[in-house]
């Protein structure tokens, strides 16, 4: 469970410094560690301590709880390493983010809308 839990808080550490479009080395600095560090933490090849994990939570204006959301620890439903759709995911909040309200709520209804379509063939 431990390194599914790590390989989660990677993604979300990912996630959430790319749609703020942070660079590795600037988190680094900001928690005083290297940018390696950073990548290990995303890779989930290294945990985070409690007191790191604070750290990034103030630097990316998250709560900790953040870190945590949608975790299971049910290793039939992790991602494999190599799935990108964490970047494409935090491409679309990225951009969501820079639209006017108009454009956010014909977005909104029109996902409303495909999303009552089924599958046909």
């Amino acid at each position: 469970m431990e390194e599914t839990f790590n390989a989660h808080l990677g993604r979300k550490l990912r996630m959430r410094r790319l749609s703020l479009g942070l660079t590795q080395t600037k988190v680094a600095n900001a928690i005083n560690v290297t940018f390696q560090q950073i990548q290990k933490y995303e890779k989930g090849t290294n945990g985070v301590s409690s007191s790191r994990l604070i750290q990034l939570s103030n630097f990316l204006k998250v709560p900790i709880t953040y870190f945590f959301e949608d975790f299971s620890d049910n290793t039939n439903n992790n991602k494999s390493e190599n799935d990108n759709s964490d970047l494409n995911y935090s491409f679309l909040i990225k951009t969501f983010s820079t639209l006017n309200e108009n454009q956010k709520v014909k977005i909104v209804q029109l996902l409303k809308n495909t999303s009552s379509l089924k599958e046909t063939g």
